[in-house]
C-alpha cells in the first residue's frame, strides 16, 4: 500500500491529468481495452481514503467523458465509410462494431447512455453515432447525462465502499487489484464468448 500511496503523492495534480487523458481516450475504438469502469471505481475508493479530492475527480473524469464522446463522435462522421465498410484491422474489430449496432437496436439513442456502462460499448458507441449521422443535440443532451450518471455512480460507488469498510487503508493494494479483477470479468467474458462463436462458425464451415 505504501509504495501506491507515495506514487499517487508524488503525482499531485498530474495524476489528474493522466485520469482525464485515460478517460478521454477511452472514447474511441482503438483504444477500448482501457479500463474505465475500474478506474473509476479505483480513483473513488483512493479518495475515500483522501488520496483524491472528490469533487476534481468527478469534474476531471467527467470532463474527459464528456470531450472523449464529442470528438469520437465528429471521428465518426469523418471516417464514416471507412467504419461501416472496413475490415479487421489491429485496432478495429467489426464484431465489436456489431456488437454496438446490436445495442442500437434495441435501446436506440439511449445507448449513448447505458453503452456507458458496457465495455467494448463504451468504446464504440459514440463513433457509430457520428458515423449513422445520429442528431447532433439529442447526442450532446445524452453524452451529458450518459457522462454524469457513469462517471459520478462508478467514482461514488467506490467512494462509498471505502468509507463502509472498516480499515480499508490497511487493505488497499487488495482491494484495488479485487475491483480490478471484477470489472475485468465482464471483457473477458465477452472475449470466451466471441472465441466460442468463432469455433462454432469454423467448425459448420468445415
Amino acid at each position: 500500500m505504501d509504495y501506491l500511496t507515495h506514487y499517487i503523492t508524488v503525482a499531485g495534480y498530474f495524476g489528474y491529468f493522466i485520469l482525464f487523458v485515460t478517460i478521454f481516450l477511452e472514447s474511441f475504438p482503438m483504444t477500448f481495452f482501457l479500463p474505465g469502469d475500474s478506474l473509476l471505481f479505483t480513483t473513488g475508493f483512493l479518495a475515500s481514503q483522501g488520496h483524491f479530492n472528490m469533487a476534481l475527480l468527478i469534474g476531471t473524469l467527467f470532463l474527459g467523458s464528456m470531450l472523449g464522446y464529442l470528438v469520437s463522435y465528429l471521428l465518426g462522421e469523418k471516417l464514416r465509410d471507412v467504419l461501416l465498410k472496413g475490415q479487421d484491422s489491429y485496432w478495429f474489430k467489426r464484431k465489436h462494431l456489431e456488437h454496438t449496432q446490436d445495442f442500437y437496436n434495441k435501446y436506440g439513442a439511449k445507448t449513448i447512455i447505458i453503452g456507458r456502462f458496457v465495455p467494448i460499448v463504451r468504446s464504440f458507441s459514440a463513433t457509430l453515432a457520428g458515423a449513422v449521422k445520429m442528431d447532433y443535440y439529442k447526442f450532446i443532451q445524452y453524452t451529458f447525462l450518459g457522462g454524469i450518471l457513469w462517471t459520478g455512480g462508478v467514482t461514488y460507488a467506490g467512494f462509498f465502499l471505502g468509507k463502509k469498510i472498516p480499515g480499508a487503508h490497511l487493505y488497499l493494494t487488495p482491494i484495488i487489484l479485487g475491483i480490478v479483477f471484477i470489472s475485468l470479468l465482464p471483457t473477458v467474458y465477452e472475449y470466451i464468448m466471441a472465441q466460442k462463436e468463432k469455433s462454432k462458425n469454423n467448425n459448420i464451415n468445415s
